[in-house]
């Protein structure tokens, strides 16, 4: 599916489908398990430098296996920077994308977002947007601004982007950051922010930098109206923790001894937010 009709339903029924950022086909083929076995639908989100990794040929089996799923699934270009790579996002059959202008003056960003989104709905691939900066907490993180530089959404500004761009889901900043937050900050959403957005627009919206957060307040901004909540990091460490652990046993060799228990860790955690995001058994609702 596309993201406009995937966040459709959860934006009329008032849950977040997770977007889970996958850089290996182990990754990819662990979440999409979780994903079946709780019967909730899925956004599998690759970011550009994780296409770059996987490499575009393996692109054509992640999306065979969505065609496959016995959930629906979007496969979403995440943080697109440009309209070219947006163009490359179509034309490696991603059926959603990002183009994310948040860094630029706002009419620059309202410029760009709309001649994405004029070329994407062309062909029926759905785009989300982005308002406002998000914070970037280490060098392995998307990029984004320090934590001190955050701009808030304005739900002005909001309104007006949205109309003058007619993109289909919007990435507000209310205090959330790429990767990991370092033990001695607590971060803090402001659902007050984002209950003012909610009530001027009526799209899905869009949580970036959900790892890390507590669960309390994620759970009570999807109750607010958030439908996509972005997690890569938190994924990540579980797995990768767990690889660790498991080669210090340095007789193993073989990837299919090694990265099970690798993929089990890290669905522990994917259907935490699964649950989380009161995603759990909606894909009933398709």
């Amino acid at each position: 599916m596309n993201g406009r009709d995937l966040l459709a339903v959860a934006n009329e029924n008032y849950f977040a489908i997770p977007a889970f950022n996958i850089s290996d086909y182990a990754m990819g083929k662990g979440i999409f398990e979780i994903s079946e076995k709780l019967n909730a639908p899925l956004i599998v989100a690759i970011h550009p430098d994780e296409v770059a990794h996987l490499g575009r040929d393996a692109l054509p089996a992640l999306i065979q296996r969505a065609h496959r799923s016995s959930v629906p699934v979007a496969i979403h270009w995440d943080h697109g920077g440009s309209y070219e790579q947006v163009l490359e996002a179509i034309q490696y059959g991603f059926t959603s994308a990002m183009i994310d202008a948040s860094m630029e003056p706002f009419e620059d960003n309202v410029a760009i977002t709309a001649k994405v989104v004029e070329t994407a709905h062309a062909v029926g691939v759905s785009v989300e947007g982005e308002l406002g900066t998000i914070g970037k907490l280490d060098e392995q993180a998307e990029d984004g601004v320090l934590m001190s530089q955050i701009a808030f959404t304005d739900p002005a500004e909001a309104v007006e982007y949205v109309q003058r761009t007619g993109v289909d889901s919007l990435a507000i900043a209310i205090g959330t950051a790429h990767g990991l937050y370092p033990k001695h900050v607590t971060p803090e959403l402001r659902l007050e922010l984002l209950q003012q957005i909610k009530a001027l627009l009526p799209i899905p919206l869009v949580l970036h930098g959900g790892s890390g957060n507590p669960d309390g307040e994620i759970g009570q901004a999807v109750k607010l109206g958030v439908n996509k909540i972005n997690i890569s990091s938190d994924i990540k460490v579980a797995y990768h923790d767990k690889m660790r652990e498991v080669l210090a046993d340095t007789s193993l060799r073989e990837p299919l001894l090694i990265q099970p228990p690798c993929i089990e860790a890290m669905q522990e955690v994917a259907a935490q937010k699964i649950h989380l995001f009161d995603a759990a058994g909606k894909a009933d609702l398709y």
